[in-house]
């Protein structure tokens, strides 16, 4: 629970929250701009300020349970279509993408030595080597996190590309009980055991972050 974390840890997922999620949106919103989207610049989500993009409920969940959530970044599929027909799907893509690259550009320092990997040891104030362990779990859980094929997560609109057309029309009727279903997954299921977030999400998390940090 949030008040059961230690100051150290809550000091890292809040500044891995104002990064993970500004460059997640920033990234949505900066990809629809170039392929000639002006949506996310009308609504003033085409900036790093954080302000911009964080949603209440999706905070406190990623600094609760490590996943979470930002506002949003409103675009015109239509425009992007005009530019290419994968547009809708690059601009979702980008943003997991991003966290994706966050985390590997925090892995760099910790597979090398240059930090070193050593638990928190002050009551106030995390390592450098727990910080950077942090952000990278977090952006890594929230690149697998996003890429789940159910709306409104970022991997809806990229598996409706990749879909064969007689499978999108079955999409199509699943997408209106996606947010349910991934309600279900989350909070539901496991209370009866059934931990799908451990098998999506916490198991290939555990293997990618070793493997970027050389102890695999």
């Amino acid at each position: 629970m949030f008040f059961n974390l230690s100051l150290p840890t809550l000091i890292s997922r809040v500044i891995t929250l104002l990064l993970a999620f500004t460059f997640h949106e920033f990234a949505h919103a900066a990809t629809a701009t170039a392929l000639g989207d002006p949506t996310p610049r009308y609504h003033g989500r085409l900036t790093l300020n954080p302000l911009a993009h964080l949603d209440v409920m999706g905070t406190l969940t990623l600094l609760v349970a490590g996943f979470g959530w930002a506002k949003p970044v409103p675009v015109d599929p239509y425009a992007l279509r005009r530019k290419t027909p994968a547009g809708l799907m690059l601009v979702s893509l980008a943003g997991p993408a991003t966290n994706l690259l966050l985390g590997v550009l925090a892995a760099i320092p910790l597979r090398f030595g240059w930090i070193p990997l050593r638990p928190t040891t002050s009551a106030f104030l995390p390592t450098w080597g727990s910080f950077f362990l942090e952000f990278l779990t977090i952006n890594l859980a929230l690149f697998l996190f996003n890429l789940i094929p159910l709306a409104p997560l970022d991997g809806e609109k990229v598996i409706t590309f990749f879909l064969p057309d007689h499978w999108v029309d079955v999409y199509d009727r699943i997408r209106p009980y996606s947010p349910f279903i991934l309600l279900a997954i989350l909070f539901v299921l496991p209370m009866f055991g059934i931990d799908l977030i451990y098998l999506i999400i916490q198991q290939p998390l555990q293997r990618l972050a070793l493997f970027l940090i050389g102890m695999n």
